[in-house]
């Protein structure tokens, strides 16, 4: 049978080294493979097909410094996850038996102790037998919070087969954002990079292990490896299988397009996700390292750790041009003289730092967007708009006419945030629709305040330390804040008084991980507007989720809801996936709305239209049908979620009544937070192009005093007039807990 495509030009920037151990690992892995039982006999594999497979030889092309005790170790692993993947579908997959499969995979877990000596249950299959092997022969020795980290990556990769199981049941393809965020954990390669770490003998320190740095290199190694396969295994999972979760079937359904043109798209984001790694490996790691005082001997781990993820990739990628499992005839195993260099440097790597900024590209276009939810306002919404001026002037945010460098009262009444608070909370007391206003009037001003005064200077020295300050007005247990030196710590002190006074602490701890999370979104955005980078796709979509304010909005709704429903329900797949879906409607909805806004007026790079045209080097109609498009299967997939997924999560968790209506309020919320935010885009004044030109009129030059870049923000705000005589600016009325909400907006 003939190949349905013609694989592409893959760019492999390292070279491919074997193992010299390779021999040994494979008269190892036959041996125990067939005392756990997967050979034959086991109605999977033959020892022929495991020959066949060859994966000592995947395993010695990407681990090839190890000695030989650990190639058989990680070799065994290899064995035993794609027996695992293999046994699932003969067993669950083809016959569409979920909740055997449910069963199945619950009983995994058991055989992942987190303690030493910890007794496991009698093995009753081959997957079981070779767990029970192998965890005990593995995580001694490793430290406590890679056996966490790994046992979780672990039981990621076991779960979510369900999900690909699902879908298959209904005969349902995921979006590309979906598959990107599930493949991570059904492919494995986040259990991979945990191995590789084994591999090189040094575990990521414990304090860096989820910084952004170190998430985005596992998430980009991790989708390279899928995507990779994807391409390799395309005529084996689609066509024999009958697999939906595939990478170039999601995007040949997506885009419309033939199979071709398909692979090609998905060999581009193979390469953007291995060039984004490279990007952070040279550009993040070294200020990791200084931030986090981390000494030498560990910052080489970390490094011999880069290096195998990378080994991983090459091998990996050798090891599936030569496999029978995959289809690879044609794949070119030598580029011609000089192609390497092209392939190295890439079109797209090169646009993605040539962008021209402040051009022309006229009024952004609209189209009929996906939002079919109903809007309601508070009836409090003029009294709000009053207040918010008010409180605007009083933390120092509202700067002259005529001389602004951020936001004057004219650009406050244009923006209008009270209309998008009134909108995500209805049902609002007076005060509670203040706050909300308030909150999102401190995000809008922050996403506005740092490019103007940090971007210009190209500060992110001066940003980050801004952002470390932010914490003192923050303060967990109550202690009194310093005094405020700018409108952004005026501001947060007083809505953190006013919002954080009344809740548990462990509800504050969460409040201030989302602003903190918000904040971290705006240096990201930041360094990249230093280097003029546009970013790539998927970094650009998760961490959109941060900078756009979503993460506090959820967190604040999410707060209000918390009382009946676990933490673990929240953490659960479906769950999490629902949320992102809705956050990355409203962040793809602003970024239509507010395309000309940030291209030509800001010479921003953070919009995903300007995204995409720089991906698939398109232009603006079509750019935008694909963000169009991606938008309403965001939405599509929340609502599928939530008819779906969600019943089962809550059967699993045995929700009652209560339980299952705040779960009703919850998804309420988030349906009207979107329908909040179109409405507001619609009928702002911030993102058309009469009042653009009106905004960014030339300002006349200001005589006496500070005359720098952002200056105003360094006069000390006035003292909070709605407050007792002699009380603190921060010393607000609090509000019943975790009331009120943020939006970001761009």
């Amino acid at each position: 049978m003939s190949q349905p495509f013609d694989l592409p030009d893959f760019y492999v920037p390292y070279p491919a080294r074997l193992n010299q151990h390779l021999e040994e690992a494979r008269l190892h892995s036959r041996r125990w493979a067939r005392d756990m039982g997967m050979l034959e006999g086991s109605g999977v594999w033959e020892q022929a097909d495991l020959d066949a497979h060859d994966y000592p030889l995947l395993c010695s092309y990407t681990h090839p410094d190890c000695d030989a005790a650990e190639l058989c170790l990680i070799t065994d692993w290899y064995v035993w996850v794609f027996f695992f993947d293999d046994h699932f579908l003969e067993v669950f997959k083809r016959t569409g038996d979920l909740e055997g499969g449910k069963a199945y995979l619950e009983r995994l877990a058991a055989f992942m102790p987190m303690g030493d000596g910890v007794a496991v249950p009698e093995p009753t299959n081959p997957v079981e037998a070779g767990l029970a092997d192998l965890w005990p022969r593995t995580v001694p020795g490793m430290p406590a919070d890679w056996r966490t980290r790994f046992a979780e990556s672990t039981r990621n990769l076991l779960n979510e087969s369900l999900w690909e199981l699902a879908n298959i049941n209904r005969g349902r393809v995921s979006n590309p954002v979906e598959y990107i965020e599930m493949r991570r954990k059904v492919g494995g390669a986040p259990w991979s990079a945990g191995l590789v770490e084994h591999a090189v003998g040094a575990a990521v320190p414990a304090r860096i292990a989820g910084t952004r740095p170190m998430r985005v290199l596992c998430d980009s190694f991790a989708d390279a490896v899928h995507l990779r396969n994807d391409l390799f295994s395309y005529q084996r999972e689609v066509g024999d299988e009958g697999e939906l979760s595939n990478g170039v079937l999601v995007l040949e359904k997506f885009l419309g397009c033939g199979t071709q043109e398909a692979a090609e798209a998905v060999n581009d984001l193979l390469t953007s996700r291995l060039q984004q790694f490279e990007h952070t490996v040279f550009t993040e790691l070294g200020p990791l390292f200084t931030e986090y005082a981390i000494d030498p001997i560990s910052a080489a781990g970390v490094l011999a750790y880069v290096k195998g993820l990378q080994d991983w990739q090459s091998g990996g990628h050798e090891w599936h041009m030569r496999s029978s499992r995959y289809m690879n005839k044609g794949a070119r195993t030598h580029r011609p003289f000089g192609m390497s260099l092209v392939n190295v440097l890439g079109a797209k790597r090169v646009r993605s730092f040539t962008h021209e900024p402040y051009r022309r590209v006229g009024p952004s276009q609209i189209p009929d967007l996906y939002v079919p939810y109903e809007l309601r306002l508070s009836s409090h919404l003029d009294g709000a708009r009053r207040n918010l001026t008010v409180w605007c002037a009083e933390t120092g945010m509202l700067e002259p006419p005529g001389t602004a460098a951020v936001w004057d009262e004219r650009k406050l009444l244009d923006y209008d945030l009270p209309l998008c608070a009134a909108g995500l909370h209805p049902d609002a007391t007076p005060e509670e629709l203040d706050l909300a206003s308030f909150w999102l009037a401190w995000g809008t001003y922050g996403d506005d305040y740092f490019p103007v005064v940090f971007g210009r200077t190209r500060n992110l020295a001066a940003a980050k330390v801004m952002v470390e300050r932010f914490g003192h007005y923050m303060p967990l247990d109550g202690t009194p804040a310093p005094p405020p030196t700018n409108p952004l710590e005026c501001g947060l002190a007083d809505v953190w008084a006013r919002t954080a006074g009344p809740m548990p602490p462990a509800d504050r701890r969460k409040l201030r991980a989302a602003v903190e999370e918000m904040c971290e979104g705006w240096l990201w955005e930041l360094s990249n507007e230093i280097i003029h980078r546009v970013p790539d796709p998927v970094d650009y979509l998760e961490m959109r989720r941060l900078t756009f304010g979503s993460e506090l909005t959820m967190s604040l709704s999410r707060l209000r809801h918390s009382k009946s429903l676990p933490e673990e329900f929240y953490a659960s797949g479906p769950m999490v996936a629902a949320v992102n879906a809705m956050m990355d409607a409203g962040t793809l909805l602003n970024d239509v709305f507010s395309y000309q806004k940030e291209i030509e007026f800001e010479g921003e790079v953070h919009n995903c239209v300007l995204v995409v045209q720089n991906f698939f080097d398109c232009d603006y109609p079509t750019a935008l049908a694909i963000v169009d498009d991606l938008m309403a299967a965001r939405v599509r997939q929340f609502e599928h979620i939530v008819e779906h997924e969600l019943p089962l999560v809550c059967a699993d968790f045995g929700l009652g009544d209560e339980a299952r209506r705040d779960l009703d309020a919850f998804v309420a919320e988030l349906r009207a937070w979107l329908a909040a935010i179109l409405n507001w885009h619609r009928h702002c004044k911030r993102y058309d192009e009469p009042t653009l030109r009106r905004h960014h009129e030339p300002q006349p030059f200001r005589l006496g005093g500070p005359t720098g870049l952002g200056t105003s923000a360094a006069v000390l705000p006035r003292v909070l007039a709605s407050r007792a005589p002699g009380a603190v600016p921060w010393a607000g009325t609090t509000i019943p807990s975790g009331e009120g909400a943020v939006a970001g907006t761009a």
